[in-house]
């Protein structure tokens, strides 16, 4: 499969728009020419096929073009997240072994010391002389005998170390297929995107624009009054947010007017509330709830806006040439109703963990992704997402699914948000505690909230009274997911600041 798809498109239709970034719009003649440029100038750097090419890059044309530029010359791209701290930029880095490193201006300063590669800025690639044209066309790759290694993707760190997940072209050939076919392609679709380029996400968009001939309106974040701006002035009809990002907009004062274009938002990244999906219904926001992972390039389920209004708690059915299956801890299918271990087949799975070939033979078994997502599949065949496998609580020999507790906590008129997590205890191995996020101006007691959740929970299910803390805000990753591991941290340690009698349980 030919992988310059961007030379491709600009020669079926080269007039039609790209992408728009803030007062700026280009044609698709119009980036593989800039693609052109940078190409010329990545190989001016040395670069050759095979070598990986490490991004610290803000959302722009540019780099829109340079992820198609690194293709052109069969090079890999690692996009790194803006948010690393050197340290753990430094880790990744050393892992991958890059051959160039490019960077926007404001990420000079933030480069790690220790850097065996050449650092250049995108703004100096975009600069030097243009080197497009039948000569630099000739001498670029046959693209035909390049290896498949499109990129690496680190997760995003959730629930342990990230790793390096190794996408080829041919897993974003077919995750961009199972997704047009199952959410469909109108030729003037504009898919507005604010996640990040180093997000699976964002890359997906990119790259299934270009294979479908659509535009991209791109913004470099998530801003509520730009957004609401971008739906009102752009003509968009798709969208993909988190739901931090779509409670926001619907909780936004005046209230955001959803437009007659908008046809699909793509709602993941996290699992959404029964009352986050009620109240989109209400504002009569076209809802798709889906499941995806780095791993498979994206999507794996997607539940469109019909099938939520019938089973809202499900993602739906797994997208073409796409299997899943429900396993018990020795990787047994188990009857449908049954939760379990969600294991994914298809040609949009990763290839490999880079450079990590324990992590891998783990993942990556008789042809089938062990994702460590819990869920169950109903009788139609319909995905249920109920926790990530790492994240469940064993406490006194019972399992106990922080969702499920999560999911009661939150339906207390007073709770904005919550997180539980499970933490260390000698007696029980361990104990349920949570974080919550109260609404704004909303007071609430322990006590009170505990008396709640006795008629909706198990005993054994419920928090430890001692460990519920009341915090202003719950801490968030890039991606907009609740940063689990860090309200574990937290969580800890006020509650051996409890022990310790350094803190008080009123604390917040």
């Amino acid at each position: 499969m030919r992988q310059d798809w961007l030379r491709w498109r600009a020669l079926a239709t080269p007039a039609k728009l790209a992408v728009i970034f803030e007062a700026r719009s280009i044609n698709y003649a119009e980036l593989d020419r800039l693609a052109d440029g940078l190409a010329g100038a990545l190989a001016a750097c040395q670069l050759h096929p095979g070598d990986r090419v490490a991004t610290l890059l803000n959302s722009s044309i540019e780099a829109i073009a340079l992820i198609h530029a690194v293709a052109r010359l069969g090079a890999v791209l690692v996009p790194l997240n803006t948010r690393l701290t050197p340290t753990e930029r430094a880790r990744q880095l050393s892992l991958v072994e890059p051959k160039l490193l490019v960077v926007d201006d404001p990420f000079v300063s933030a480069d790690v010391d220790a850097k065996p590669q050449e650092t250049v800025t995108l703004a100096h690639l975009s600069h030097q002389e243009p080197q497009f044209g039948p000569e630099f066309r000739a001498s670029c790759p046959d693209q035909s005998r390049l290896p498949h290694a499109q990129s690496v993707i680190f997760t995003s760190g959730t629930t342990g170390a990230p790793k390096g997940v190794q996408l080829s072209f041919d897993n974003h050939f077919w995750s961009a297929t199972a997704s047009a076919y199952h959410l469909g392609v109108d030729t003037n679709d504009r898919w507005l995107s604010c996640l990040p380029l180093y997000h699976v996400g964002g890359l997906a968009v990119v790259f299934r624009s270009c294979l479908y001939g659509t535009a991209i309106v791109l913004q470099p974040s998530f801003d509520l009054e730009q957004f609401q701006r971008s739906l009102r002035d752009d003509q968009v009809t798709l969208t993909s947010l988190v739901p931090t990002m779509l409670h926001r907009l619907l909780q936004s004062s005046p209230p955001t007017k959803w437009p007659q274009s908008l046809r699909m938002v793509l709602l993941g990244g996290a699992a959404a509330t029964a009352d986050l999906l009620t109240a989109a219904n209400e504002a009569r926001v076209p809802v798709a709830a889906t499941y995806g992972l780095t791993e498979t390039a994206s999507q794996v389920a997607t539940a469109l806006p019909a099938d939520i209004q019938r089973k809202p708690d499900s993602v739906g059915r797994p997208l073409l040439f796409t299997e899943t299956r429900i396993a018990d801890s020795d990787g047994n299918t188990l009857p449908r109703g049954q939760i379990g271990e969600i294991l994914v087949r298809g040609p949009q799975v990763m290839t490999a963990y880079y450079r990590n070939p324990s992590a891998t033979d783990s993942a990556l078994r008789d042809g089938w992704l062990y994702t460590g997502d819990m869920g169950r599949l109903d009788t139609d065949g319909d995905l249920y997402v109920v926790q990530r496998r790492t994240d469940m609580i064993v406490s006194g020999g019972e399992n106990i699914y922080p969702a499920e507790v999560e999911a009661v906590l939150r339906q207390h008129p007073a709770v904005a948000d919550v997180c539980v997590v499970g933490l260390p205890d000698t007696e029980w191995g361990q104990r349920c505690a949570a974080a919550v996020q109260l609404r704004a101006g909303e007071t609430l007691s322990r006590d009170a909230l505990l008396s709640f959740c006795r008629t909706r929970l198990a005993g054994y299910k419920q928090p430890a009274p001692n460990l519920i803390r009341f915090v202003n805000a719950l801490p968030q990753t890039a991606s907009g997911k609740i940063a689990r591991q860090e309200v574990e941290r937290q969580l800890d340690g006020w509650a051996g600041s409890l022990q310790s009698g350094t803190a008080e349980p009123s604390d917040t």
